[in-house]
């Protein structure tokens, strides 16, 4: 399939999802993360926040955890910019205000920057993957301009509810492929 025709299918079945699955899905999206990847050892962890009425994987009990943890990551979150195309990225503690930007996703205020050169992995949010590490997002290519600011060795991780399909028919050379991606049943490596 398209990512266009990826993007379409995969935005139904999600809003199609009750709130408990969703909040069940992401629950175990974020015990694969914690069994599988060293997170204590990072520094810096970023992720997004959750925009609820796309069902998105819900982040705020994994942010609580680490929060509860300690402090040995800490977190950092994508703000859109003005110009609708490229993303800063603030540090999100406990004692952050948020409000709520154009597309009611919740963004922090006043919060230092974050440069993406910090980073240790990133959580990237998806609609659709396949089995060779290609990402279907929104569409917007916000991740496509932000990844390649990160540095090689920060982990990639994609976050889907769903499992992948085969392969991505208009995925090209340009596209930054996953290191791997979660989903409620497993991690999926793609190096």
């Amino acid at each position: 399939m398209t990512k266009a025709d990826l993007r379409r299918e995969a935005l139904a079945r999600r809003r199609a999802l009750p709130e408990a699955e969703v909040a069940h899905r992401s629950a175990a999206l974020w015990q694969q993360l914690l069994a599988s990847f060293p997170v204590a050892q990072w520094q810096w962890l970023h992720l997004f926040l959750p925009i609820p009425q796309q069902h998105e994987p819900n982040t705020w009990p994994l942010i609580r955890e680490l929060w509860v943890a300690g402090p040995t990551v800490q977190l950092a979150v994508p703000v859109v910019q003005p110009d609708g195309h490229t993303l800063r990225h603030f540090y999100l503690t406990p004692d952050t205000p948020l409000l709520e930007n154009r597309w009611r996703i919740p963004e922090p205020v006043g919060a230092a920057e974050v440069s993406p050169t910090q980073l240790d992995a990133v959580l990237i949010p998806l609609l659709a993957f396949d089995e060779a590490g290609h990402r279907v997002g929104y569409g917007k290519g916000f991740y496509d301009r932000f990844l390649p600011e990160c540095r090689p060795e920060a982990l990639r991780i994609g976050v889907s509810l769903e499992p992948p399909v085969p392969r991505i028919l208009d995925a090209w050379a340009g596209d930054v492929r996953l290191h791997a991606c979660l989903t409620p049943e497993r991690v999926w490596r793609f190096e």
